[in-house]
């Protein structure tokens, strides 16, 4: 995988991620992922790594770790790699644990949700 094989790859993850998120969330996620969100996203990622840090406090907890990896992972080329193979892994295992239940699922696919929203937002109009 080249280098931006492993951005793209961080990016479809993200996308997943928002699409799974209720509208108002999404468009903050969507907000973040823009480029001209950097000086926003790098400081939020870094406070959420700090807030993973203190998870024995409460509120804060080990969930905001991952979350901040990847916000910083987005600006820090050296970090995109592990993050998406990290990222891979995850959908790897949580695929498998959901066809062992026995749920039909598929890996996501962001050319088709974006046809989906496309086609939602054509027939609203």
């Amino acid at each position: 995988m080249t280098e931006i094989d492993h951005r793209a790859e961080l990016d479809r993850h993200l996308q997943w991620f928002e699409s799974k998120l209720p509208p108002r969330p999404a468009h903050f996620v969507g907000w973040l992922r823009r480029p001209s969100s950097k000086y926003v996203r790098l400081p939020l990622g870094v406070a959420l790594v700090g807030g993973g840090m203190l998870s024995f406090l409460p509120v804060l907890g080990l969930w905001m770790l991952p979350l901040g990896m990847v916000l910083i992972a987005q600006d820090v080329p050296a970090l995109e790699k592990p993050t998406a193979r990290t990222l891979n892994w995850i959908e790897r295992k949580w695929l498998e644990r959901q066809r062992g239940r026995g749920t039909d699922t598929k890996p996501f696919d962001a050319d088709q949700q974006l046809e989906r929203s496309d086609s939602s937002t054509k027939t609203a109009a």
